[in-house]
């Protein structure tokens, strides 16, 4: 995985692990006025190293992407802090992906939730319609 070249094998294995299998990030984006705002959020790593997720439309992430792509992610869950994983990137919203109800990788990974919390994975899509990828330029342990 080139996002993950730089690292020494023992962390690189341990980081890839966390992006695929972690189910929460948190997502910090900026608003117009220079205040960060830091919301937790679903994630997909995809093959091309890009990370997908799905918002609802009209949120104040999509306003500030729109208005500042640059993005962080950071990984929930960090064993005491021992175990940081997050990332720069840039954040576009992408009308053209398909819903998430389509998306197999992403149903496989979130299925048990997305039934406990939203029913059926197409009142998931419904609810959460609008997709944005994140492209990572940089990475942090």
């Amino acid at each position: 995985m080139e996002l993950t070249s730089h690292l020494p094998a023992g962390d690189r294995e341990r980081v890839e692990a966390r992006l695929r299998q972690n189910l929460m990030a948190w997502l910090a984006t900026v608003r117009p006025d220079g205040q960060p705002v830091s919301v937790p959020v679903w994630f997909l790593l995809r093959e091309d190293e890009t990370i997908l997720l799905y918002s609802q439309p009209g949120t104040q992430k999509l306003r500030n992407i729109a208005a500042n792509p640059k993005v962080s992610l950071g990984l929930d869950v960090t064993d005491i802090g021992r175990n940081i994983v997050r990332m720069e990137g840039i954040a576009r919203q992408v009308p053209d992906q398909p819903a998430a109800n389509k998306q197999a990788e992403y149903l496989a990974k979130y299925t048990e939730r997305i039934g406990a919390l939203f029913g059926t994975p197409e009142r998931f899509a419904e609810l959460f319609s609008a997709a944005l990828i994140i492209t990572p330029t940089k990475l942090h342990i």
